[in-house]
């Protein structure tokens, strides 16, 4: 695998551990999630991030297979450009949905040779 795409698949995976991070120590739980700001604009400045990798990884290599991936990317432009009409349901729908599978497959893609 190109060291560059593994970097981005690193990035990404490294900005899921720090979502996941921040509900250690506590249940992940929707009402708590909208009234921490400070929680919120850290998971959405890791979405971009995932976004932003994914973008790269398709701009080097448009044939790669990441599931989900024009979503993601069309995640970090929505959050982004639209930042004003980013709903909490659809970032915590994410968090809570897609998070944990994206996790996965990234793993996956990084353990293979």
């Amino acid at each position: 695998m190109d060291i560059e795409i593994k970097t981005w698949l690193y990035d990404i995976l490294q900005s899921i551990l720090e979502i996941e991070g921040y509900y250690e120590d506590k249940p992940k739980r929707y009402d708590d999630y909208i009234t921490d700001i400070k929680t919120k604009r850290a998971i959405e400045r890791n979405l971009e991030i995932i976004g932003e990798a994914a973008n790269r990884i398709f701009k080097k290599e448009k044939s790669f297979k990441l599931e989900n991936s024009e979503k993601i990317i069309g995640t970090r432009n929505r959050i982004i450009h639209g930042y004003d009409k980013i709903s909490d349901d659809l970032i915590w729908s994410i968090v809570i949905n897609h998070i944990p599978k994206l996790k996965e497959e990234i793993i996956l893609l990084l353990n293979e040779k």
